[in-house]
């Protein structure tokens, strides 16, 4: 199981603290494999682009307007976390469902 966060995200190291399996790929450091991310904006599509963000915010209009692929190959800190992959299934976010699904 991988985890695809960032080290110093709280909720990040609270989903790891939970999934002693799980593995963490720091996404500032590591990226996301583009296999990885095919998959999960396949799945979550534009909800893996976290537009509350303070990267977000700091993003021009015309970055904005790109793609959601370029922009998170390009600002990977802009996906949403963490984004679970266990297997064949995905979980983005630390929310009561996913933990419920993965305890």
């Amino acid at each position: 199981m991988h985890l695809y966060g960032l080290k110093t995200c709280d909720t990040c190291r609270k989903a790891l603290k939970s999934l002693p399996d799980a593995s963490l790929v720091d996404v500032r450091a590591e990226g996301v494999p583009e296999d990885v991310l095919d998959a999960a904006l396949q799945r979550f599509d534009a909800d893996l682009v976290n537009t509350r963000s303070t990267t977000w915010r700091g993003l021009d209009a015309d970055e904005r307007a790109r793609p959601a692929k370029e922009l998170l190959m390009r600002y990977p800190t802009l996906m949403k976390r963490p984004l679970i992959v266990d297997a064949d299934k995905m979980y983005l976010g630390w929310s009561k469902e996913t933990q419920a699904a993965l305890g």
